[in-house]
C-alpha cells in the first residue's frame, strides 16, 4: 500500500490513483460488453455501470493491498 501521493507539494490519497487506474479498467470493460452485445439484457444500465464501477475499484484496492 502506497502513501500520499505528493505533487508539488499537495498530498493526494492513495485511493485516487486507484480511482484513475480503476476509471480505465472500467471504461475497457463498458466498451467491451457494449459490443458484446450485453447491455440488451440489462434492465437499468446506469445502475449496472455504477455497480460495475465500484466492482472493479474494490478488486483493484484489494489487490493493492
Amino acid at each position: 500500500m502506497i502513501k500520499e501521493i505528493s505533487l508539488d507539494g499537495v498530498f493526494l490519497p492513495p485511493l485516487l490513483g486507484y480511482f484513475l487506474v480503476a476509471a480505465l479498467a472500467w471504461y475497457a470493460l463498458r466498451y467491451l460488453l457494449q459490443q458484446a452485445g450485453a447491455y440488451r439484457f440489462i434492465w437499468h444500465p446506469p445502475l449496472f455501470n455504477t455497480a460495475l464501477f465500484v466492482i472493479v475499484l474494490s478488486a483493484f484496492v484489494a489487490l493493492m493491498l
